[in-house]
């Protein structure tokens, strides 16, 4: 399926059809993909009738740049094991029972930031991330908290352009920024595109 203005509305309607108690979505595919985009434009839909839903990313549990660098893995971030998989499944198991403070990641610092963002009672929780749908370690029980899984794909020609603008205004130079591209970012993407095949839909 592919994505326009009236097909984010679309999409919204199937999410509000299906909200109950409590609906969670995650939106999975390689890094940008434009998944927040996706979850934050369906949040502000949702969210024009009341307050309906709320965006909770995986971003949020990257390990913090000091244990990446006792791990001697700060040049990987982004990879799988440079995120706490335990610490989202185990949120992801409280956002079933009612209030979490969840965190964010900040592109400015670098850095999770702790209770960014609060997830209250809101019927329809999205979640956004790389990994959802990895089939390996902590991650694999990341699929069974999920009801529903979209997973928005583009492809590498599209990815490494806006991969470069976000390293570049995050502070590296154009030399750290296309290495950690080639390097980590698009080896990545190739991870995260062999479990598409898991998701409910295809974007």
């Amino acid at each position: 399926m592919t994505l326009s203005g009236n097909g984010l509305v679309r999409l919204a309607e199937q999410i509000r059809d299906k909200a109950g108690a409590r609906f969670v979505l995650g939106i999975v595919g390689p890094p940008g993909a434009g998944k927040s985009t996706l979850a934050e434009g369906l949040r502000d839909i949702l969210n024009e009738s009341g307050n309906v839903a709320v965006v909770a990313p995986m971003d949020g549990f990257h390990r913090s740049n000091a244990e990446l660098d006792s791990m001697g893995a700060r040049a990987r971030k982004g990879e799988p094991d440079t995120f706490d998989a335990e610490g989202y499944v185990a949120a992801l198991r409280r956002v079933r029972e009612g209030r979490v403070e969840w965190p964010t990641f900040s592109r400015i610092t670098d850095e999770p930031v702790p209770g960014g963002v609060v997830i209250e009672d809101e019927p329809v929780v999205i979640t956004e991330g790389n990994y959802l749908l990895l089939d390996e370690g902590p991650w694999k029980d990341v699929r069974g908290l999920l009801d529903e899984v979209w997973f928005v794909d583009v492809p590498d020609a599209v990815l490494a352009p806006r991969l470069l603008e976000r390293f570049l205004a995050g502070g590296r130079s154009r030399e750290e920024a296309e290495a950690k591209i080639a390097a980590s970012d698009l080896r990545n993407a190739a991870l995260v595109r062999a479990t598409r095949d898991r998701a409910d839909l295809v974007l």
